[in-house]
């Protein structure tokens, strides 16, 4: 009788799934989430010399975007950065010391055994480095017995207090090859003291299935401003060479002793529940503010609160620590679609975009089954609330897949680049999107067995105040998959609601890479996980790629820093998000001023559904109108207008457009 039931509920879910998914046109493309495998657990090179430190000077290879690329190191092949999704924490920045690492693996040009761990310096803020400095030899008995490691993580831990970089310490943390779980089954894990090349520590840490833990491959780790580092893995067991998922996640916390200058590891296993549809969650984070105090872990999952997305769709599922990591909260979703979903992610797809993903009749916005894609990123800002960064698109035909296809009207896929971020530390009711791009590209594959989608990734400035977003996207011209990417860049201030915007002065990403000898070519990149401040005020923002054979990723690959690309706060947009948020009309679109500040002319688009009489309306903080338009009739679809600020004071102003019986009301700065 129970396995009927069973029968019956499998069933009702099934047909559920059928429903949903028949609104969308037959032969829409999609993607569906690709397990990272372990095509890479076998040692490919044996131990060769290592080359002395290698000194570059600055910006050999200016480029006519104004970015400098800069050779790194190098390494046997191209896993350091992980795949599908893979590691993000390969850059570290610390701006008390102006240091920056590169960690990776070994091997390539630069020598050394692949499954050893190495990192490049700069104690200038990145513009002069020494590379290939290994901090972990995988040798643990003479002459015949190595753990090596995959996939690693790095950071840097300065002690309180110092501002002497040959005094503070790279720490590292890499899954490795002990067989215990799997092919992997074993951390590895330490530091190496910056001044002393030759002061390391190396510890390990099996997986033990008697106590129910099963480490594997962690996605999620972070360094706080105290020195502790954290680490997030699902636990799964490998051990029959089958996944078997156990609904929790290994909480790894390495405590720093400043008198010791060591670290010791305490592990805690915590309930990550999941339906049985949605399986393992795709990926894992954890990160914490500047206190070492507030922290989140985030997986995109889906645990079945979310009514419209159960057994469909994932979304985010965070927890929060408010005292350094010692209890969690009980799990909160951020709900994408549904009632209670985000805003800005429901109405980012034009009507005419909705049209083309749905069969008569379109669903209402709230009842499209919106989803993440299968990697992201996460920060925590100057007051302690989460971000997000994450590509969003509509559920395709599958359960937990995301359409990829390309508008024929707006020429961009259907996936967009969003920063989900929280004003009051994750709760509901407290979650909003920015919209920070659409992408050509989702999924770009390397040889026949490697996939890469966008990589989205976020760091954060110094006073945790802005925050900048960027993921990978290919140029159709030259590409038909996302495998000649491009790196996108947002930037995002908090305190405004701003947004940067490109070259152009169009509400639009910045390409990085664009004109330079990365482009075309920025593959797998890695974005630091906070930025430099220089005294002009400039963001100076760092990344990394490898240069590497695309049909073969298995072969060497030439690590490349991106020296000097920058965002100052004049490249940003100033405006109430939270306003345009409330504005629930489809009818009227009315974009921000362009430029902002604006001393002369405001450009701003307004986009109608139909044709209609428009009239605008400019007032001052104090409520007042100081200037007006006269009523023009406009037509259906992108209208340009501009205004005469030239004699207005310096200050902050507001714009209103009404079209019949709706008005958009937008903030411009005048100066």
């Amino acid at each position: 009788m129970k396995k009927y039931i069973l029968f019956v509920v499998g069933m009702a879910i099934g047909l559920a799934i059928m429903a949903q998914s028949a609104f969308v046109k037959p032969g829409l493309s999609y993607e569906n989430f690709k397990r990272r495998n372990t095509i890479d657990y076998a040692p490919e090179q044996h131990p060769s010399p290592v080359q002395q430190p290698k000194f570059q000077q600055p910006g050999p290879q200016k480029s006519g975007s104004g970015v400098s690329i800069i050779d790194l190191g190098t390494a046997a092949n191209a896993f350091s950065y992980g795949f599908a999704g893979g590691q993000r924490a390969i850059l570290a920045v610390n701006n008390d010391i102006n240091t920056i690492i590169h960690g990776h693996r070994m091997g390539g040009t630069l020598g050394g055994y692949n499954g050893d761990l190495c990192y490049d310096i700069s104690k200038d803020g990145g513009i002069t480095w020494a590379t290939t400095i290994r901090c972990y030899d995988a040798l643990i008995y003479p002459s015949w017995y190595f753990v090596s490691v995959r996939y690693p993580n790095f950071g840097i831990c300065n002690p309180s207090g110092n501002f002497n970089p040959d005094e503070a310490y790279v720490t590292f943390f890499a899954p490795s090859l002990d067989f215990s779980n799997g092919n992997f089954g074993c951390y590895s894990w330490g530091r190496a003291k910056i001044g002393d090349a030759t002061d390391t520590t190396k510890h390990l840490i099996s997986s033990e299935p008697n106590a129910g833990r099963f480490q594997y491959i962690p996605d999620g780790f972070t360094v706080t401003d105290m020195g502790d580092f954290w680490a997030v893995d699902l636990n799964q067991d490998w051990r029959s060479d089958t996944l078997v998922w156990l609904d929790e996640m290994i909480i790894s916390h390495g405590i720093w002793d400043n008198e010791t200058k060591t670290y010791t590891l305490e592990q805690n296993i915590m309930a990550c529940q999941t339906t049985d549809s949605a399986g393992i969650p795709p990926m894992l984070k954890i990160e914490f503010a500047s206190d070492g105090q507030v922290g989140y872990i985030v997986a995109l999952a889906d645990n079945g609160s979310v009514e419209i997305s159960a057994n469909r769709s994932y979304y985010p599922i965070l927890w929060r620590t408010e005292d350094g990591g010692l209890s969690w909260s009980d799990p909160m979703v951020v709900p994408l679609a549904g009632d209670e979903g985000i805003h800005e992610v429901q109405h980012y797809l034009k009507d005419s975009e909705i049209a083309e993903l749905y069969l008569p009749p379109v669903p209402a916005r709230d009842q499209i089954p919106f989803t993440t894609a299968f990697d992201f990123d996460l920060s925590v800002d100057a007051w302690g609330n989460p971000h997000i960064a994450v590509m969003i698109g509509v559920t395709g035909a599958e359960p937990y897949s995301i359409i990829t296809d390309i508008s024929p009207s707006t020429h961009y896929s259907y996936v967009g680049a969003f920063l989900l971020s929280s004003d009051d530390k994750g709760n509901p009711d407290s979650w909003m999107g920015y919209r920070l791009g659409r992408t050509r590209f989702f999924r770009g594959a390397y040889g026949t067995e490697v996939t890469e989608d966008n990589r989205i990734q976020i760091a954060r400035s110094q006073d945790a105040k802005f925050m900048f977003v960027a993921w990978l996207d290919s140029d159709s011209i030259v590409a038909t998959e996302n495998n000649c990417p491009d790196i996108w860049c947002r930037g995002v201030d908090l305190v405004s609601d701003g947004l940067s915007y490109d070259t152009t002065n169009w509400d639009s990403p910045t390409n990085v890479t664009y004109g330079s000898d990365a482009a075309y070519q920025a593959h797998f990149f890695a974005m630091a996980n906070r930025t430099f401040r220089d005294d002009s005020g400039n963001f100076i923002i760092p990344f990394s790629f490898q240069e590497m054979n695309t049909w073969d990723p298995l072969d060497p690959v030439q690590y490349k820093y991106i020296q000097d690309f920058k965002f100052h706060e004049s490249t940003f947009w100033y405006f109430d998000v939270r306003e345009v948020a409330a504005d629930k009309t489809e009818f009227i679109s009315v974009s921000q001023t362009m430029p902002n500040p604006a001393n002369a002319v405001a450009r701003f688009n307004v986009t109608l559904a139909e044709a209609a009489t428009v009239n605008v309306t400019v007032t001052n903080m104090m409520g007042q109108t100081v200037q007006s338009m006269p009523a023009s009739r406009l037509q259906a679809g992108v209208n340009e207008m501009q205004l005469n600020v030239s004699a207005l004071s310096s200050g902050v102003y507001f714009y209103t457009v009404e079209a019949g019986k709706e008005a958009v009301t937008r903030k411009m700065i005048v100066k």
